[in-house]
């Protein structure tokens, strides 16, 4: 039972609430009509203390699209944080007007705190470097939307492994699924943390390598997770300029890749994804986003009780 339950990271749900989500958001996808007044009468509170383009329009969209109405803010300045108030009293005062919040924060570890003064569901929708688990739940509907299921994959994740927040919730959603195996790709310099490859890919028993080069491992993969490298996470410039380019995406990369294997990202994207590549049918990026406003529809229909 959803109803009523907080979402803070990927592992509050179990592998069976998870398919109950994702088999909602289908039924939504096929016939998004029979929906439309599901959430009539409630209230959503997007409380989003740092900027976000799509997470924050996904979350509005789906409740609007589900018959209820919105309200909040895009950033802290809007809010009586600039006063003084404190995220306690903030979200003692939201819950008393809304039936569910959406929240993202930059500091880790303030969904939990707001989860303990809330009189609603809590939807985590990014707390700094710790969760987003609606992006993971996002990621997995659309690689089920292509592939069919989770197991049996060849998954590369690439780029900047060590502070990307949805690589991390990915590597720990699709570890929870059998004969899966990850190619980590990234500089030294930005390799994914220890904790992912002892606490949950070994733990697992999954299977994975490391990898500088994309080219190198490219013709492998059944699906390619890019995220962004950043010039300033890099300790000199030589090394960011002689390995820069092997976290570009074009079409010349593209031609080695599977005809099957599919392009994500969690976006924005800067330049590690040619637009050329945009034209692509293995270029899933775009359908992703979408699938996200259907997983956020289903999500917030379970846990306001409404479905």
């Amino acid at each position: 039972m959803l109803a009523g339950r907080h979402l803070l990271e990927p592992a509050d749900l179990t592998v069976e609430e998870m398919e109950e989500i994702f088999s909602l958001a289908e039924k939504i996808i096929v016939d998004p009509s029979a929906f439309s007044e599901v959430c009539h009468g409630k209230i959503l509170a997007t409380l989003f203390f740092e900027p976000s383009t799509r997470t924050r329009l996904s979350f509005e969209s789906a409740m609007l699209r589900l018959g209820g109405k919105t309200l909040g803010f895009a950033e802290a300045s809007s809010s009586s944080a600039t006063k003084g108030e404190s995220l306690a009293d903030t979200i003692r005062v939201v819950s008393s007007y809304t039936d569910i919040i959406a929240m993202r924060n930059p500091k880790e570890g303030a969904a939990v705190l707001a989860s303990k003064y809330s009189s609603v569901p809590i939807i985590n929708a990014g707390d700094g470097g710790h969760h987003h688990p609606t992006q993971t739940l996002t990621d997995l509907l659309t690689i089920r939307a292509y592939k069919g299921g989770f197991s049996g994959l060849t998954i590369g994740v690439c780029g900047d492994l060590k502070f990307g927040r949805t690589v991390h919730s990915l590597a720990k959603a699709m570890s929870r699924y059998p004969d899966n195996k990850f190619v980590l790709i990234s500089p030294k310099e930005l390799q994914i943390p220890e904790y992912i490859t002892e606490q949950v890919f070994k733990k697992s028993g999954v299977e994975f390598v490391e990898e500088e080069r994309l080219e190198n491992v490219i013709g492998d993969l059944d699906v390619l997770y890019m995220t962004r490298v950043q010039k300033e996470r890099f300790f000199n410039e030589q090394d960011y300029i002689r390995l820069k380019d092997s976290y570009i995406l074009d079409k010349q990369k593209m031609k080695n890749a599977k005809p099957s294997m599919i392009v994500l990202h969690p976006l924005p994207r800067v330049n590690e994804i040619s637009p050329e590549v945009d034209d692509d049918p293995r270029a899933a990026y775009f359908k992703q986003v979408k699938y996200g406003m259907f997983v956020r529809m289903a999500l917030m229909a379970k846990l306001t009780g409404s479905i």
